[in-house]
Parts: structure tokens; C-alpha cells; sequence
């Protein structure tokens, strides 16, 4: 049954097939009957004694499930790499664009160059992608993790009583992520220590509750930068864009610069070990850059458009 053509359509989802379901509305219907009518399908060729109706709509509906996952949380990593391509040259950077930090200026731990903060903020960005979509593999690793019978101890991490334990399943297939991202690369930036079973991530539930915060993160940010171009023309917001930030792009460009550079300048740690470049790192300075969202000066364009916090909805 799972190599019948019909299955692909049986377990599609909306969000990829209708984008932009307002306009979308008659697609919606018709990928909404083709749909059906393939589960129909399916059930009625496939069905047996031994494999019954609710059985197969169970399976599909599964399958459809872990579709919809990967659309929804895969989306906002692919348009940050889109924008990060779209508005920012690797070699030449823009006046008042550059994306080169510092150590030690507004709290980078990291100096790097404008090439080498591109490069670094998109491998960082195709890692998260690689790691989302192998989240449901992930989710099979750290049970057999969790649930295999080695040994674990409790300890205070910095983060309250956390249980310490190895993940070597876990581990093996996030090293394999990442190799396969590195090899998608010229060069690799920065660290690609892995931390797993220690202080800073002690367990494997640790480590993959970190990444599925990834769209949470983004979400926000690329919604209000997606936003920007309907405020930058209605008639209560044009004139504070306009006047404040030089026009809709000049801020598009403005909050992506900023996330680029302090969002991936290894801040966001107690101290110099914890922090910087490493693969656990990378994610840390993107919460920290989360944290500081209401100092930031487009902070109210943000409100604008519609931002309610990044452990809020994101339907907007």
C-alpha cells in the first residue's frame, strides 16, 4: 500500500500544497476531495481480514501527521535562508548591513569577519532544517536513550536537578546530521562540538527539546518581516516606518542584519566554555537575541505585526 502512488496524495498536507489558503480557497477544496478520495481509495483496495478500514485510515493519518510537522516547522528555516540570500552578499556587504562581530562589542563572544558570519549563520540554519527533518528519527533515538536501561545520575546542572545520562543512539544520529550538513558546505565555521550527557544538555529529551523550539524562534521574526510591506502602506503605520527606519526593506534588512549578527555571536551563556560556536551554542545565542526582543528599537513593529511572544501563536 505504501508504494501506491495515491498514498503520496492520501498523506499530504495543506500547508504545502496551499500556501496562502485565503486565496487559495477553491485548491483547498480540490486538494481537500482528492485527498479523501485517495484514502477512499486506498481503503477500499486494501482492506482485508488481517489489515482492517480503521486500521489503514490510522496509518494514514499518522504519516499525515508527521507531514504536517516537518511543513509547519521546517517553513520558517527555509524562508530565514531565503531572506539571509535575498538581502545579504556573502563577499561584499552592504554599507550599514555588514554582518561582521566582535568579541567583547554588544556582547558577541565571537569575531568573525561578514563571509565568515554568513557562512556561519547559514550552515547554523541548514543544521536546524537537517535536524528538523530527521526529528521523527531523533524522537526514535532518544527513547531507546531514555528507556534502554543505562545507568543515569541526578545532578544540579546550573538549571535545577537535571538527570545526567549517555545517548550514544542519540548521538550517533546527530553526528550523522551534522556530517551530512558539513559536506553541503566549502568550509565549516566554528565548533561542531556536539554537547550530550553533560552539564550544559545532560540527557537526550534535553537535546531534542531544544530543537523542537527552533520554529518558535523564527517564526516570530520572519512573520514580522514577512508583515512589513503591508504596514509600510497602511495609512497608521507608513509614516513611523518611513520616518523611523528609511522605508519597508531598509527595516526588513535592519532586523535580519541584527538577528544575523547577535542572534549567532555565541552570547547567551554564563561563561566563555558554555557559550561560543559549538552546535548546542549556536541555539543558545538565538534564545538570548529572543530574550533582548523588547530592547530592540523595530521591537513595536514587531506589535504591529501581530507578535505576542515566542511561546505564542503563530497563525498570523
Amino acid at each position: 500500500m505504501l508504494r501506491d502512488t495515491r498514498c503520496a496524495v492520501a498523506t499530504s498536507v495543506a500547508a504545502a500544497t496551499c500556501p496562502d489558503l485565503p486565496a487559495d480557497a477553491q485548491n483547498l477544496q480540490r486538494f481537500l476531495r482528492d485527498k479523501q478520495q485517495a484514502i477512499d481509495g486506498l481503503v477500499r483496495d486494501y482492506s482485508s481480514a488481517l489489515l482492517s478500514e480503521e486500521e489503514i485510515r490510522l496509518c494514514l493519518a499518522s504519516i499525515a501527521d508527521g507531514q504536517s510537522y516537518l511543513a509547519s516547522n521546517r517553513a520558517p528555516i527555509t524562508r530565514m535562508i531565503e531572506y539571509l540570500e535575498k538581502y545579504f552578499n556573502p563577499e561584499r556587504p552592504e554599507p550599514g548591513f555588514s554582518l561582521e562581530i566582535k568579541a567583547g562589542r554588544n556582547g558577541a563572544r565571537l569575531s568573525h569577519s561578514h563571509a565568515s558570519q554568513y557562512e556561519y549563520v547559514l550552515q547554523s540554519l541548514l543544521l536546524w532544517k537537517n535536524i528538523t527533518t530527521s526529528m521523527l528519527r531523533l524522537w526514535w533515538a532518544v527513547e531507546e536513550d531514555l528507556l534502554g536501561g543505562s545507568m543515569y545520575r541526578l545532578r544540579d546542572t546550573g538549571q535545577g536537578l537535571n538527570r545526567m545520562q549517555h545517548a550514544p543512539e542519540t548521538s550517533r544520529l546527530v553526528h550523522s546530521i551534522l556530517n551530512h550538513t558539513q559536506k553541503m558546505r566549502p568550509r565549516w565555521v566554528g565548533s561542531s562540538m556536539v554537547h550530550l550527557g553533560d552539564h550544559n544538555v545532560p540527557n537526550a529529551l534535553m537535546f531534542i527539546d531544544k530543537y523542537t523550539q527552533i520554529s518558535r524562534i523564527l517564526s516570530p521574526i520572519v512573520n514580522t518581516v514577512h508583515e512589513i510591506p503591508v504596514l509600510a502602506v497602511q495609512s497608521n503605520t507608513r509614516a513611523y516606518i518611513e520616518d523611523s527606519f528609511g522605508g519597508a526593506e531598509t527595516l526588513q534588512k535592519r532586523i535580519l542584519c541584527d538577528f544575523f549578527k547577535h542572534g549567532f555571536d555565541g552570547s547567551g551563556a554564563d561563561n566563555f566554555f558554555d557559550a561560543g560556536s559549538c552546535i548546542d551554542g549556536r541555539l543558545t545565542s538565538a534564545w538570548s537575541w529572543c530574550s533582548r526582543i523588547e530592547k530592540k528599537s523595530f521591537f513595536y513593529v514587531f506589535l504591529m505585526a501581530g507578535f505576542v511572544g515566542f511561546d505564542g501563536h503563530f497563525e498570523k
